[in-house]
């Protein structure tokens, strides 16, 4: 097995192999994890992340791409982690040949990985944090994450990205009334995609309206653009990453940049911290200390809050 700060070393040099091998580390809980993470912490934080999300069949992979494109034009190194669903037998995306993206295989400057949701909520996979940790340190200026269709509880792309974009289409039923219980609240860049088919310009204008009626802006606060794009011909596109540098420097302005990369470290800090509390707890199956304590509170003798109290206290102390 390859040592990680060889692959580290080679991953820093753009080499898609040892990229490749580091998401693969990720991906797979290796025990070389903490040492990746480790090795990688100082080189991270100059990425620009921008998630992308939307329901099923507004053209998500497409606007990524044609996205993709206007960055290589600007000489920019673009990462792209795409979360598809997963496979029931292998566990694998579904989508993982990400057909609509083939056309940037050959390009050096370009990284592009599917993962996985493997049964996470909230249309990420678990391990998406540190696999934009990973392209970070291997050089990518920006990174794109596109998530699987979400519906009105699925809008954790917000906690990862710097930027995040909803795209949605006319034509796709009620789309806006879908989008109305999370989508509206987590946009920073809105994207009707379709646009050269009939209803964009009401789509367009049916979520202005609605945006409008959201939590009162204070003079100087972001009100989200809504950019009409066909992202197949590429139009529209440079809009877009206009918008989205936009959001960048009025975020960097405010300091609210940092502020979301905290909060992002702070989530999945407690993340972790709560999952080995979790796995600990759960080696105590069948340890008398447990056994104890459920013994006394099936008797009546102590609450299940007081349990849980001292349960903590053991494990932790």
């Amino acid at each position: 097995m390859q040592d990680v700060s060889s692959l580290v070393a080679e991953a820093r040099e753009g080499r898609p192999r040892a990229v490749a091998r580091l998401i693969s580390l990720v991906e797979g809980a290796s025990p070389q994890l903490r040492e990746v993470m480790a090795a990688l912490a100082p080189l991270t934080g100059k990425a620009y992340v921008v998630g992308i999300t939307g329901s099923p069949g507004v053209g998500k992979s497409t606007s990524t791409s044609a996205l993709i494109t206007a960055y290589r034009r600007a000489g920019k190194r673009v990462g792209v982690l795409a979360v598809d669903p997963s496979s029931p037998f292998s566990g694998g995306a579904l989508l993982g040949d990400r057909v609509r993206m083939s056309e940037h295989a050959s390009d050096s400057g370009v990284y592009i990985r599917s993962m996985a949701t493997r049964g996470h909520l909230g249309g990420l996979a678990w391990a998406a944090p540190q696999a934009i940790r990973v392209l970070d340190a291997a050089g990518c200026e920006v990174i794109i994450v596109e998530t699987v269709g979400v519906g009105q509880s699925e809008v954790e792309i917000a906690s990862q990205a710097d930027t995040s974009v909803v795209l949605l289409a006319p034509g796709m039923g009620d789309g806006i009334q879908a989008a109305k219980a999370g989508i509206l609240e987590i946009g920073d860049v809105y994207v009707v995609n379709k646009a050269d088919r009939d209803g964009a310009d009401a789509t367009a204008r049916e979520l202005n309206h609605m945006l409008g009626l959201g939590a009162s802006r204070d003079a100087g606060d972001w009100r989200p653009p809504i950019v009409k794009t066909v992202a197949a011909r590429g139009e529209g596109i440079d809009e877009v990453v206009e918008a989205l540098e936009k959001h960048r420097g009025w975020m960097e302005e405010r300091g609210v940049l940092a502020e979301r990369r905290r909060d992002r470290a702070a989530r999945e800090v407690e993340a972790i911290a709560v999952t080995a509390l979790r796995e600990r707890i759960g080696d105590l199956r069948g340890d008398r200390r447990l056994e104890a304590l459920a013994d006394r509170v099936a008797r009546g003798e102590l609450d299940v809050y007081g349990a849980a109290d001292e349960l903590v206290a053991g494990v932790t102390g």
